[in-house]
């Protein structure tokens, strides 16, 4: 298919347009319309695997590379063999390696002090009891304020299928189609709706993880065409955009992944950084969402009031998930609690050798407080990071998978006509009253009405008395399958005499 003649290119027929040629529909493209030169074109962008975050579906089971493994969402689809407890994939153990390390030599060098004779660093274990009840009741409160956040992130991703699904319906099936050349003009325009229902999609996504630009792979092909805040920032400042787009070097990476604070660089960086207003990326298209919908009611094409209340209905609800999401992001646990569980975990863990030398542990004391600091921080650490659940940690909600979801569901509506019901209930393979009988619509159609309900209502019958006698054959069956077992023990016993 042909670049003008790619219906489906926003939310995934554009794979096709880059595999067939352009003559394959013998159209060719006038001489006097240019492609403006794109600075941005050949840049990776957030989807690529060697980007800012690897992408879920290039991930194999068996990789090692690094940059792929122990960042970017996990992938739900793909499936590991290894016990849970052997599984490194979205394991919180990368981070915790430089704090475990620390927490031994700190307890190594106090064992030994106490070991060698040289202090007498051991303290009663009381304090024990009584900071770990408080530590406790701290990581609790900690872990399900966090997992109520990545839930109800969760939720509002699932509305926001849902109001897609309905909405690009309501588009393509409800919307009427006119005569002629309108008609033609009718059906890309629906496209088009359907395509910014996944642009919407796309760009919640980068809005969530304080990307503000269009320059991106997935979304840039789907709003290019739109008069946004976003695409003007784009266009008059390449330069920031593609600063956005920059791979992280080897240190800050690997200090990224190992979980040192001074590593981490602001989400926010590229925003901050904007000298052009950048909008609100998805609310513009969720103008643009309305302003169609409009349209179809006042050409007639959706002239039933049920159906216009749907489609208004479902952008107020993709409204409501751009307003949910973002108070979910925005409104982390407060601070002070966040500092103050922080610094009592702490406290608890450096104070642990002390505890454990005074209870005559000796050197045990080292690897015990390696295990107890693991557990605890373990905890800690998996809190912090479901705590925003559309960043681009390995726990963190697929995204890319949600925003892929919704492009196939589009791509699925829109792959047939309105469906008209003659062409799917007068067929020979309709067998309207399965498994009561085989026969096809044109064959109960012949019948009389009466023979009809006669066997609809004996249907009712049939498909209780086919039950129970299922259920009584599988009763028989346990029943003789216990009666064999002790009749083979019984021979076995006679045998053995």
């Amino acid at each position: 298919m042909s670049e003008e003649g790619g219906g489906h290119g926003g939310h995934g027929g554009h794979a096709i347009a880059d595999t067939v040629p352009a003559s394959s529909d013998h159209v060719q493209r006038p001489a006097d319309i240019t492609t403006a030169p794109n600075p941005l074109k050949n840049v990776t962008s957030p989807m690529s695997p060697r980007a800012i975050a690897p992408n879920p579906f290039s991930r194999k089971n068996t990789t090692l590379d690094l940059d792929d493994y122990f960042t970017g969402p996990r992938d739900i689809q793909k499936h590991s063999k290894w016990p849970l407890f052997m599984q490194m994939h979205g394991s919180i153990l990368p981070k915790m390696v430089i704090p475990l390390v620390c927490i031994a030599a700190w307890a190594s060098i106090f064992t030994a002090l106490q070991m060698k004779g040289v202090a007498n660093v051991g303290i009663p274990s009381i304090l024990l009891t009584v900071l770990g009840f408080v530590v406790g009741l701290g990581l609790s409160f900690r872990s399900s304020t966090a997992y109520e956040r990545y839930a109800e992130g969760r939720r509002y991703w699932a509305q926001l299928i849902l109001a897609s699904q309905n909405l690009g319906r309501v588009f393509w099936v409800h919307a009427s189609e006119r005569e002629g050349e309108q008609g033609k003009k009718d059906v890309l325009a629906k496209l088009t709706a359907l395509n910014l229902i996944v642009a919407y999609a796309v760009a919640l996504k980068h809005k969530l993880r304080y990307e503000p630009y269009t320059c991106y792979e997935d979304i840039s092909s789907l709003v290019g065409h739109l008069d946004t805040f976003a695409q003007k920032a784009t266009a008059e400042e390449p330069d920031k955009a593609l600063k956005a787009l920059k791979k992280p070097g080897f240190f800050k990476s690997t200090g990224e992944y190992l979980g040192v604070s001074f590593a981490a660089s602001n989400p926010r960086k590229a925003i901050k950084q904007a000298k052009r207003p950048l909008g609100n990326l998805p609310l513009e298209i969720l103008s643009y969402l309305g302003s169609f919908t409009d349209e179809l009611v006042q050409n007639g094409q959706l002239s039933i009031p049920m159906q216009q209340t749907l489609a208004y209905n479902n952008i107020a609800a993709l409204n409501d998930v751009l307003t949910g999401t973002d108070r979910v992001l925005n409104t982390p646990l407060p601070i002070a609690y966040a500092i103050a569980i922080a610094q009592i975990t702490w406290v608890y863990i450096l104070v642990l050798p002390f505890q454990l030398l005074g209870t005559s542990m000796g050197w045990i004391t080292i690897p015990g407080t390696v295990v107890a600091a693991y557990i605890i921080l373990g905890i800690l650490f998996i809190g912090r990071e479901i705590e925003n659940p559309f960043g681009q940690d390995v726990n963190d909600l697929p995204l890319e998978m949600y925003c892929a979801q919704i492009a196939a569901e589009m791509d699925v509506i829109s792959a047939r006509r309105k469906p008209k019901g003659r062409d799917w209930i007068e067929t020979l393979d309709n067998r309207v009253l399965w498994p009561l009988s085989n026969s096809g619509y044109p064959v109960w159609l012949n019948r009389g009405e009466e023979r009809i309900r006669e066997a609809v209502s004996h249907k009712l019958e049939t498909s209780f008395e086919h039950h129970k006698q299922e259920l009584e054959m599988e009763h028989d069956h346990h029943v003789g399958g216990r009666h064999e077992k002790g009749s083979h023990h019984h021979h076995s016993a006679a045998a053995d005499v």
